[in-house]
């Protein structure tokens, strides 16, 4: 009896050494039980130390986080077909290539696709392209400014409202569990996939959506009324993506209050040639190199309580000249005549004169205020002047 049960038992164990070299069925994980379960019945045999020393030996040598089961396998199967080709497997310069000729709404959309490609779509470099493209026309230094100085504020109301939040931590803690409340005010105020507030990704957005207004400048202002005719006046700007037209908020002149013009177009905008606020006076600093024929603008204010315009004009010869380029000797002359040809020959806008060497800021409450000149030394300025032309001679 304890002869066949010995036979039986070591012809099991050879039995189980086999599979190892097959892939093991479903109940192969259940076997650790068999031990046990051996251990009860036959406990009370003396061979059954030897027996439970090998038989234990073998189970313990299969790993207990292997399953077999069939919903595994397709686990397995699904991990093999992942191993497919995808977008970051592309060397590295051709995944670039590809970030690169995608527009902006579709950067945005990779950019929540993971983290690799997150970090790449909002890159400086993919974004400046875009900025340029779309913005560069628009977007000058006085704008940069503005967004460095909203940056700015914004980072300081943070600190501030951190502070008041370090205040009450401190004022709750001892009724409260501190790790508790920093982790809630961590969690409200720094979200995992927030856009780097400096990057120009997010001033890119901030102009697109309508949410930054920036400094520029807007050709025949109020929707070109006749007395801003071929005129460039400062405003602040905000974008309307629903009509690709802008809103434009003008400084108050004088008493009046902010002026508000809607629908401006991109054809009426520039970013300021020069880096001088509307109430300074501009120095100028072409005054000796001026000649008859050369395209100018001129700041020009009706009292000193207005921001200046600046104001398309010419330069003209004196009254003792000819207007032959060969005789011609205007440009020795401490005079400078500059005319204003879309105004009517008898009208007192037409004309103007000022002092090449003194000449600071000269006229009265009647004419006007005459301020900077700056020569207009590209043929694309003086194109965009001559583009909004008026179609008939003002008074």
């Amino acid at each position: 009896m304890l002869l066949c049960f010995f036979l039986t038992c070591i012809s099991f164990i050879f039995f189980l050494r086999s599979l190892l070299l097959k892939p093991l069925p479903s109940w192969a994980g259940e076997m650790r039980f068999l031990s046990h379960w051996l251990g009860k019945e036959l406990s009370f045999l003396p061979i059954y130390k030897v027996i439970k020393n090998s038989f234990c030996t073998y189970i313990s040598s299969i790993p207990s986080n292997i399953s077999f089961k069939k919903k595994h396998l397709s686990k397995v199967e699904n991990v093999e077909e992942s191993d497919a080709m995808s977008v970051l497997d592309l060397p590295e310069l051709a995944l670039e290539c590809i970030l690169e000729s995608l527009p902006p709404d579709a950067l945005c959309n990779m950019a929540g696709v993971c983290r690799s490609l997150r970090e790449r779509c909002i890159s400086d470099h993919l974004w400046e392209k875009h900025m340029k493209r779309k913005w560069g026309k628009v977007i000058g230094q006085a704008a940069y400014r503005e967004w460095q100085w909203h940056l700015a504020s914004r980072a300081g109301a943070g600190n501030l409202k951190q502070n008041n939040q370090r205040s009450l931590i401190r004022l709750f803690s001892f009724g409260w569990s501190l790790s508790w409340i920093r982790s809630k005010v961590h969690d409200k105020n720094t979200p995992r996939n927030s856009i780097p507030v400096d990057s120009i990704m997010a001033w890119y957005l901030a102009l697109e959506t309508g949410k930054f207004w920036f400094p520029a400048q807007v050709y025949n202002r109020e929707n070109g009324h006749v007395g801003f005719m071929l005129s460039c006046y400062d405003a602040e700007l905000c974008y309307d993506p629903r009509s690709d037209t802008f809103q434009a908020r003008y400084p108050p002149h004088g008493r009046r209050a902010i002026a508000l013009e809607n629908g401006v177009e991109w054809e009426r905008l520039r970013a300021p040639p020069i880096d001088t606020p509307p109430h300074n006076l501009h120095v100028s600093d072409c005054l000796n190199e001026l000649f008859p024929g050369d395209h100018i603008e001129i700041q020009w204010r009706k009292n000193k309580d207005f921001p200046y315009g600046w104001w398309y004009g010419v330069v003209g010869h004196l009254e003792t000249c000819d207007g032959n380029n060969i005789h011609c000797r205007c440009h020795y002359s401490d005079t400078v005549v500059l005319e204003f040809n879309q105004y009517n020959p008898g009208s007192r806008w037409r004309l103007a004169s000022i002092n090449r060497k003194e000449h600071r800021e000269e006229g009265n409450e009647i004419d006007g205020f005459y301020g900077g000149i700056r020569k207009l030394r590209f043929d694309e300025e003086i194109l965009m002047w001559k583009q909004l032309w008026p179609t008939d001679i003002l008074e």
